[in-house]
């Protein structure tokens, strides 16, 4: 490469909070930084007030200071990957909105990377990052803007009251703000939204240790010893909007058909009473336990893992079962058409489809994996197919084109760039008003880090000298 690559890995979520925007970018930012090339990663998470890790992080885990937090996230990666990430981690402002169940951007977050570091930039959930994002133009600061489309937010809208008006609004908002933020987008699977210069490609992988459990049952298949000794199962946050309301309709709709069949429940959420009761109804055995690590030696005797869910964008439970080895049985959906490459993989059309598919997982051995698709379920995999969309595999003389003291300056005369310029402008005045933000679900006093994340983050001086300057 002609010169160092500085890749900067922005985020909606940190650990200890287990959601797939706190796990994902953190595998990517430690594999990308693995990989041969001169690069210089850092990932950015948002950094919670007390008040807001105490409603976000589970088992009462808080962390005084961002350096304490982030000794956490190392160790917790470092357990799984069995290697010592070099990257860095810088935190940015954010606040939790609890109706939305997510943690907003505070401030203009682009600021965490000076811009003498400015070059590429990756936006994990590019349109959640952009909703409300006030501030430079993340086209402007940075040569080259990859978003990363992880959550089918249009689907999760619909199920809400007035979901299809609210979806049809949000799924312009998201078309504007990603057209004007991101050079290009890479949506997980189809079953994200659409969005100009976008391609669909699945750039996540498992964690290394499903992978290692998964050939452990090999050399036990191999050896003439039954690997698998439980039944079915299903694993997932314990909401009905995750494949529960799916599942279980499943299987009061088929009651007689599998009759004989037990299934086991594993999960924690906010629909988990109601999850019991619709469970006791059945006249099938259905087990309901608290949410556990996937990892967990619990789940390593399972055969089969049923998912109905097609709300996820590409399933990382439908991906770590197939890692250790087991059947799946999921929808014919476009958020699993990556895992249909997998001898394993069985879909189903319709409900007698997944009846079929269940009693036929039951009564077979899985297919013993080989390197080359376990391969493809890795993380290695994933970062080189990351590279290869993102064009980051190739060298790159372009010149950095910012211009840190003109937000939305624009040189050229072509047609199509000034009105991009023109509609980026209106967003970034839109932004700029407490109450228009509200009007659009933004967090109450978003637009500033407050004292606290001020003094958390060294932010006071700059904090100081930008409203001086105003």
């Amino acid at each position: 490469m002609d010169r160092k690559q500085n890749i900067a890995i922005f985020t909606t979520a940190s650990l200890p909070w287990m959601t797939g925007t706190a796990v994902n970018p953190l595998f990517r930012a430690a594999y990308l930084a693995k990989a041969a090339g001169e690069r210089k990663i850092t990932l950015v998470i948002p950094w919670l007030s007390l008040k807001d890790q105490e409603l976000v992080y589970p088992s009462n885990i808080t962390f005084v200071s961002p350096t304490e937090q982030e000794k956490y996230v190392l160790h917790w990666l470092e357990e799984r990957t069995g290697f010592t990430s070099g990257f860095n981690i810088r935190f940015y402002p954010g606040k939790f909105a609890i109706d939305k169940r997510s943690i907003l951007a505070v401030g203009d977050i682009s600021d965490i990377i000076p811009d003498e570091e400015a070059d590429i930039a990756v936006l994990e959930e590019p349109e959640h990052l952009t909703w409300f994002h006030h501030g430079k133009r993340w086209k402007t600061k940075f040569r080259l803007v990859i978003g990363i489309v992880h959550t089918n937010y249009l689907e999760y809208v619909k199920r809400e009251k007035n979901g299809r008006l609210q979806a049809f609004v949000l799924k312009y908002m998201n078309r504007w703000v990603v057209g004007i933020y991101c050079h290009k987008a890479i949506r997980l699977s189809g079953a994200t939204q659409d969005y100009p210069n976008s391609i669909i490609c699945n750039v996540h992988g498992v964690n290394p240790k499903f992978l290692d459990i998964g050939k452990r049952k090999i050399e036990q298949q191999q050896s003439g010893n039954q690997a698998f000794t439980k039944g079915a199962y299903y694993i997932g946050k314990m909401v009905w909007s995750k494949g529960y309301k799916e599942l279980l309709t499943l299987l009061q709709v088929h009651q007689k058909e599998l009759a004989g069949l037990e299934v086991d429940l594993y999960g924690s959420g906010e629909d988990s009473n109601e999850v019991h009761e619709a469970a006791k109804k059945l006249k099938i055995v259905v087990r309901v336990h608290p949410g556990r690590d996937h990892a967990d030696p619990i789940f390593h005797d399972y055969k089969v893992f049923l998912n109905p869910s097609t709300t996820d964008v590409v399933c990382t439970t439908t991906a770590e079962a197939l890692a250790m080895g087991k059947i799946v049985v999921c929808a014919n959906h476009s958020s699993n058409d990556f895992f249909k490459q997998f001898p394993n993989c069985r879909t189903y059309n319709d409900s007698n489809g997944f009846v079929e598919a269940t009693q036929k997982s039951l009564t077979e051995e899985p297919a013993q994996l080989t390197d080359a698709q376990r391969h493809e379920l890795s993380w290695e995999a994933a970062t080189e197919r990351f590279l290869r969309v993102a064009e980051l595999d190739q060298a790159s003389d372009k010149k950095l084109s910012k211009s840190p003291s003109k937000y939305f300056a624009s040189s050229s005369l072509n047609i199509e760039r000034n009105l991009e310029d023109a509609s980026a402008y209106v967003h970034y005045v839109a932004s700029g008003f407490e109450v228009s933000r509200r009007v659009f679900g933004a967090v109450p006093g978003s637009l500033q880090p407050d004292e606290e994340q001020r003094k958390a983050l060294g932010l006071a001086i700059a904090a100081d000298e930008k409203s001086s300057n105003s």
